[in-house]
């Protein structure tokens, strides 16, 4: 295999595995808004933003992402 199909396969890999950190985040703020966690969120910046108690939280992916699914564990029902 040349390096050529190596990087692309490398990089397809690195896109699946964003794209699935995505759809989970995006999940997880869902679930946060449906149980009246938060009142939003979404991407801005290349940060993601929490909206909660009329505060704009910007964090990094990565920490929201710990964020969003801690608050949404603690508050099963």
């Amino acid at each position: 295999m040349d390096q050529n199909n190596e990087e692309q396969i490398l990089n397809q890999r690195i896109a699946g595995v964003e794209a699935f950190f995505t759809n989970e985040l995006t999940q997880l703020g869902n679930q946060a808004v449906k149980k009246g966690l938060i009142s939003g969120h979404g991407y801005h910046g290349g940060n993601y933003e929490i909206l909660c108690n009329g505060q704009i939280f910007l964090l990094s992916p990565e920490d929201a992402h710990s964020y969003l699914k801690n608050l949404v564990e603690k508050h099963q029902k």
